[in-house]
């Protein structure tokens, strides 16, 4: 479970959803809006919800001594610090956006309902990362990074492609086959085309939480054992 400990001078400014620190020296400014990290105002505030994000983010400022904020990573996992600029800029998973500087824009960048197949039939939900600046995203398990060339491409379960280069091509495709459909742990697949970088994540929140499921406390009033 990583933690992202960041050293601000004066007057430097760091956005984040709010309830995402866990601890901070003092004297930070705190100002929370819909205006952070988005378009600005409630419409960016909209698009960030629409991604899977929160309506209002928080602006953390340093005093004039400085300070020092720390955020904690919701499933065990690897923290990665992204440059963002118009050239490059990204997709995240839904829920792995963690924090920024001030002038990178927080929006949904693409959203799709898969059906009963996968996440219950909520579909996945990717958060544009856009503008310029820094981000951190926290990625759920071990991280591989492949660089796909012009031509060449992937098929990845959509919920371990954790994070991708804008401008790179995705598609979702259901797998062919009856048996595939009714037995198979998903009846789609998302196909990724080069050139690109994409970023997989060998966890899934899905996963991990049907895996210790069966070890919660059953209700008052469910069947004995």
């Amino acid at each position: 479970m990583p933690v992202l400990t960041l050293a601000l001078d004066a007057g430097e400014r760091i956005v984040a959803e709010g309830g995402d620190v866990a601890w901070l020296t003092p004297g930070f400014g705190m100002d929370t809006s819909t205006a952070h990290g988005g378009s600005g105002g409630f419409l960016g505030g909209l698009k960030r919800a629409l991604g899977g994000g929160q309506l209002f983010l928080t602006e953390y400022t340093a005093s004039a001594a400085g300070g020092r904020i720390t955020f904690a990573a919701s499933l065990p996992g690897t923290i990665r610090e992204i440059t963002v600029d118009p050239a490059d800029q990204f997709l995240v998973q839904s829920g792995s956006y963690m924090a920024s500087t001030a002038d990178v824009d927080v929006s949904v960048g693409f959203q799709k309902r898969l059906g009963a197949g996968i996440f219950g039939g909520a579909g996945v939900v990717f958060q544009a990362l856009s503008g310029s600046g820094t981000a951190w995203v926290q990625l759920a398990g071990e991280l591989t990074e492949v660089e796909l060339a012009a031509g060449e491409s992937l098929l990845v379960h959509p919920g371990h492609l954790a994070m991708y280069r804008a401008g790179t091509s995705v598609e979702f495709a259901t797998v062919k086959g009856i048996k595939n459909k009714v037995f198979g742990d998903s009846m789609f697949l998302a196909e990724v085309h080069g050139p690109g970088r994409i970023w997989l994540q060998s966890m899934t929140p899905a996963a991990l939480a049907a895996a210790i499921q069966p070890y919660l406390p059953k209700p008052q009033g469910s069947d004995r054992d």
